[in-house]
């Protein structure tokens, strides 16, 4: 027996564990707590530096906004956070506008949007919380940097996996 098959399998489905590729549940599984985990810790570190009111996709779109001091269009946001959805990321934009965190600009038949004083204050502040309640405790994961930039590198690829298996899925 390997040692795979004698590991104890960690999974949501068992029904999806079952036979070849039963890995690929229980990475599956890690993605669930790791979402769910992520959105939660989002949500509280936004909240602990003043804004309890955003959503998680808000918070993700804030940022996005921020990102390197530059307007973006919203089809710029809804590529780089790779949402199918551009409704969602409309709808967070105008909550985002409607509390003074962004603003926007049309131009043409194009809206722009950039982060507001209070948007980048915002960020700023969050990025503070991050620095004190969660980075100061990676050195105790026992994960290097190096394997957190090949974490994200794998979790690049298998984004692009689950794009063209969902792409597949919606043909059938």
């Amino acid at each position: 027996m390997s040692n795979s098959n004698k590991r104890r399998r960690i999974v949501s489905s068992r029904h999806l564990a079952e036979g070849d590729g039963w890995e690929v549940s229980e990475f599956e599984y890690g993605l669930i707590l790791v979402h769910n985990a992520f959105s939660r810790w989002m949500q509280r570190c936004m909240a602990a530096a003043g804004m309890p009111e955003l959503s998680a996709l808000e918070i993700l779109v804030l940022h996005n906004t921020n990102h390197r001091d530059r307007e973006k269009r919203l089809s710029d946001i809804v590529f780089l956070l790779n949402i199918e959805d551009s409704h969602t990321i409309n709808y967070a934009l105008r909550k985002l506008r409607k509390l003074a965190l962004v603003s926007s600009v049309k131009r043409g038949k194009e809206m722009f949007y950039q982060t507001s004083d209070s948007g980048r204050a915002l960020c700023g502040q969050y990025r503070k919380i991050r620095e004190q309640c969660l980075l100061e405790g990676i050195p105790g994961t026992g994960i290097s940097g190096e394997e957190f930039s090949s974490l994200a590198t794998s979790l690049r690829a298998l984004s692009g996996q689950y794009d063209q298996a969902s792409r597949a899925a919606s043909s059938l």
